[in-house]
């Protein structure tokens, strides 16, 4: 497949969603990777600190990047000689564009949409014993994503071209221990709060 012309990096870099940016950094890594095989590196290492986008927005991403000639694709026969498989690589151009946007894009704020403090936040319209379970139920999910982050980073150490991605995936590790540990704590405040609110400790202020 031909690919669009490359969008010349002087002129200016592309103002693309940093998903695009993702899946054009994934590439990078790799001289030709399929579709599946990008979802199967986001879900391996983009999860723990992004998010892990779907066939569809990754095959939205591709058809972008190859109409801006960031991607070319072509398609391999699997063994049966029938069935067709699109790998996708990235060209120079596009891999000119991803260092320009790692070296140059504004440092944004993480943006933090937590639900699950959000519900504790509205903590006086909460059953105690629900906004304990939810609670405990978020602190076994941190625990779950240290623990799959840490095997993932164990993994990216034994292969030296994924050096960074390693070293993101054990800040990951960190990530999920601190997550972890303030939701414990945040569970002993929320405890302590029920008893202080509880009919009982009001009826004791009251007399």
């Amino acid at each position: 497949m031909t690919a669009a012309k490359p969008a010349s990096v002087e002129a200016g870099i592309l103002d693309l969603p940093t998903t695009s940016w993702a899946v054009l950094g994934m590439l990078s890594h790799a001289d030709e990777l399929s579709g599946y095989d990008l979802k199967k590196w986001a879900d391996w290492s983009l999860q723990f600190f992004y998010w892990s986008p779907s066939f569809s927005q990754i095959y939205a991403e591709l058809k972008r990047l190859e109409k801006h000639g960031y991607a070319t694709s072509r398609t391999v026969l699997q063994d049966d000689g029938v069935r067709g498989k699109r790998m996708y690589a990235i060209t120079d151009s596009g891999r000119a564009a991803a260092s320009h946007w790692v070296n140059h894009a504004p440092v944004e704020a993480p943006v933090l949409k937590h639900s699950v403090m959000l519900r504790a936040w509205l903590g006086h319209l909460a059953e105690p014993e629900r906004l304990r379970g939810i609670l405990t139920e978020h602190i076994g999910y941190a625990e779950k994503m240290r623990k799959l982050a840490e095997v993932d980073a164990e993994g990216a150490d034994e292969n030296p071209d994924w050096a960074y991605p390693g070293a993101v995936l054990r800040w990951c590790v960190r990530h999920y221990e601190a997550e972890r540990d303030l939701a414990k704590e945040l569970l002993a405040d929320v405890d302590r709060l029920a008893i202080e609110h509880s009919p009982k400790a009001k009826g004791k202020r009251g007399s």
